[in-house]
């Protein structure tokens, strides 16, 4: 006498296996179904959602509400607008070396005002004398 579960070929038949696989087999088209969905952008997926009744609802803004906006165009950037691109100039051999002229003479200008600031801060501190302490 054969056991079922021991013969692999009659396990293939038996209806738990086949929803096991059938599962298997739906998991994997999930999976290749979202890869796509998931490199969209959410606009897309949130339009598909919304169209199919799964979105939020729109609503149309209250009387009130669009009377008290302004009718001048706002101050601000509009989200989803990218700032104007400025015009980007390199500057020339010359320039770039009275650039850095300038701002190794300011370098120095620097390093000596910090050596004059010390030398007076060390002349102060010895003028200076602790007050004697107070005796008990």
């Amino acid at each position: 006498m054969r056991r079922a579960f021991l013969n692999p070929a009659s396990s293939a038949t038996r209806p738990a296996d086949r929803a096991g696989r059938v599962r298997g087999v739906a998991l994997v088209a999930l999976a290749l179904m979202a890869a796509p969905l998931a490199a969209c952008s959410g606009d897309a997926v949130r339009t598909l959602a919304t169209d199919a009744g799964y979105g939020p609802r729109v609503v149309a803004a209250p009387d009130f509400v669009t009377e008290s906006r302004s009718k001048e165009a706002p101050a601000f950037m509009p989200v989803g607008v990218d700032a104007p691109k400025r015009p980007v100039r390199a500057k020339s051999a010359e320039s770039q070396k009275a650039l850095a002229a300038e701002l190794e003479g300011a370098r120095g200008r620097n390093e000596s005002r910090g050596r004059a600031a010390e030398s007076a801060g060390r002349g102060a501190a010895a003028a200076i004398k602790p007050a004697p302490a107070a005796a008990q």
